[in-house]
């Protein structure tokens, strides 16, 4: 059983999520985007062994603080495969936002099989490779959505490599599909719950 914290990180709020399971303490960083060395001192601070760093897509305000903690963890990062072209233009992406460039991490292709059995969809539309991440915790079920999903939101699909249709098919076909008290982590901003989204969400409805 896992229990996860969330600590909105970098310039644009980024919901970097710390999962670990309650009695072995390893765990995992979803979307580090930034400030590593306080995402770093609250893992220390929590005693948690890192196995792995997750990656929802390829945004350069979610992967902007993996390479540094990659380096300081020795631990593998999981992106999904389509979303490499994207991890290779970090500097385009970066200096459209006026932001300093940022440090690309070294990758494993995501698979079926993630450390500490954390399950995975494939939820395109944001981007080709956005993913999801599934956990059973003590504050119940959870989706590690990314930037697909938001509480009354979607995600944007005008950058390069969005689909609007494809995003909606993901969130119809993967993501309303799991319990309705499932709770929804978005990339940015507050968290939700799929029973709500399906039923008042503006932009799909269940």
């Amino acid at each position: 059983m896992f229990d996860f914290e969330i600590l909105a990180v970098g310039p644009l709020g980024c919901n970097c999520v710390l999962a670990w399971d309650t009695q072995s303490k390893a765990g995992t960083v979803i979307d580090p985007g930034d400030e590593s060395e306080r995402i770093s001192g609250r893992v220390s601070e929590l005693g948690i062994n890192i196995q792995a760093i997750l990656l929802t897509h390829a945004h350069f305000d979610h992967v902007g603080g993996a390479a540094a903690l990659q380096n300081l963890w020795g631990c593998p990062v999981f992106l999904h495969a389509e979303d490499t072209t994207l991890l290779e233009h970090l500097d385009v992406q970066t200096a459209e936002f006026g932001m300093p460039p940022v440090q690309k991490p070294n990758i494993i292709p995501l698979c079926d099989e993630l450390p500490l059995d954390i399950k995975t969809l494939h939820t395109p539309g944001h981007t080709p490779g956005s993913s999801a991440f599934l956990l059973d915790s003590v504050k119940g079920k959870a989706a590690l959505v990314g930037d697909c999903l938001f509480f009354k939101g979607i995600g944007r699909t005008d950058f390069p490599g969005g689909n609007r249709k494809t995003l909606e098919n993901s969130i119809k076909t993967k993501l309303y599909t799991l319990d309705a008290d499932t709770i929804v982590i978005p990339g940015h901003g507050s968290n939700t719950t799929i029973g709500y989204e399906r039923r008042g969400n503006p932009f799909v409805r269940g």
